[in-house]
């Protein structure tokens, strides 16, 4: 039986996980499907969401983009995935950052490897139409990204004129005039659009991607987005260098802000007396201050003073009525909105190890913030203080 991989490109807020997510009570009951998922930094952020879902299984590739130099580790967990699961379809939803070509052609690779045990169906690639025209024209990725697909969903639409729709529209177009682009309907589609598509990209696995992606600037796409992690609440990490830190590029797109601070070896765990209290006003000011033509993206946990109103989609927990659950938080370009994480997401925080101050319930941040490199480091520490967090390299 051959298993299809549907991998879901775009860039950072397009919405992947949102559709990824809408398109499963819409297969049938039985059928299987493994998400495959690479994050920015070293936190599962929608990849919590994703758990809460009907999904058989969710698997994480974190601190890098599997396009690049994570290369192999996508590769091998597809094949645990096989191994272990053989689900009816793979979806792999890529970094913000990441090229699908070099993605195609590992899939390529192992239909080889595995007699076409497993097989690429389809690219998708997510366009955030209120904002593409904004970042197209300064990244390569995006340009990319549009234009090395099988089929392009067009989201977000609804919230621009028409006018602007039809300026998106003859963007794209210019990029990749031939493939299918659909409209999302409220974040979601049809599966039968996208799913069964039999992709042909790179299906000569002689055409390898390498010269292209050179000539139209490959050698730059992960030095577009530089990461930057807030903290409160918890200790800083302390980076331990291995072989796989890859020194000659230790941490792509900007896992380690060219600009470090005093906060790099700062204990956060108690805030000083000047620090705000953490509540939903205090969060909304603060994300307010944000610009979002060089922040494309906030993601991560909070845990606040008080139970927050905006976003809630679960019900108080009887056992959590001081509100102190944590919060997923998720901004892309202006928007945001609060998510209740699962009961157990604190163990998929790596700076949260001190599990007697984790429950006590205190106050606690940890963010990713997102953004084009060298423009970032500004923004995140003016977001930083208004929290009461830290920066850390």
């Amino acid at each position: 039986m051959t298993i299809p991989i549907t991998v879901f490109t775009g860039f950072l807020g397009a919405g992947k996980t949102s559709i990824i997510l809408s398109l499963l009570p819409q297969l049938p009951a039985n059928y299987r499907v493994v998400l495959l998922k690479n994050e920015f930094g070293d936190i599962e952020v929608d990849s919590q969401l994703a758990k809460q879902s009907s999904l058989t299984a969710v698997s994480e590739i974190l601190n890098g983009c599997m396009c690049c130099v994570l290369v192999g580790q996508m590769k091998t967990a597809l094949l645990e995935i096989l191994e272990k699961f053989h689900p009816d379809r793979i979806i792999i939803e890529s970094s913000g950052s990441a090229f699908p070509a070099t993605l195609a052609f590992q899939i390529r690779e192992l239909e080889r490897e595995t007699s076409r045990a497993l097989t690429l169906d389809a690219i998708v690639t997510v366009i955030d139409a209120e904002n593409f025209t904004g970042y197209e024209d300064t990244s390569v990725t995006a340009r990319m990204q549009a234009q090395y697909t099988d089929v392009l969903l067009i989201n977000k639409w609804e919230h621009i004129t028409e006018r602007a729709l039809d300026d998106v529209m003859e963007h794209l177009n210019t990029l990749n005039e031939l493939t299918p682009k659909i409209r999302c309907l409220g974040k979601s589609v049809d599966p039968t659009l996208i799913f069964g598509l039999d992709s042909k990209l790179f299906s000569d696995t002689a055409q390898h991607p390498t010269q292209p992606i050179m000539e139209n600037g490959m050698a730059q796409h992960h030095d577009e987005v530089e990461t930057v992690t807030l903290l409160r609440g918890a200790s800083a990490p302390v980076h331990k260098h291995t072989e796989a830190c890859n020194h000659s590029d230790p941490h792509p797109h900007g896992d380690h802000p060219e600009e470090s601070t005093a906060a790099a070896t700062h204990n956060p765990q108690a805030p000083t007396s000047s620090a705000p209290s953490l509540d939903e006003p205090t969060l909304s000011a603060a994300l307010q201050q944000l610009p979002k033509e060089s922040v494309y993206r906030v993601k991560g946990f909070i845990r606040f003073v008080t139970t927050p109103s905006t976003g809630t989609t679960l019900a108080e927990d009887s056992n959590d009525p001081g509100g102190r659950s944590w919060w997923i938080l998720n901004w892309a370009f202006g928007r945001w909105e609060l998510v209740r994480a699962p009961p157990d997401s604190s163990s998929s925080l790596p700076v949260l190890e001190d599990r007697e101050s984790d429950r006590a319930g205190g106050e606690a941040v940890q963010l990713t913030v997102m953004g084009e490199r060298g423009e970032v480091l500004r923004p995140a520490r003016k977001l930083a203080k208004a929290l009461g967090a830290v920066m850390v390299a």
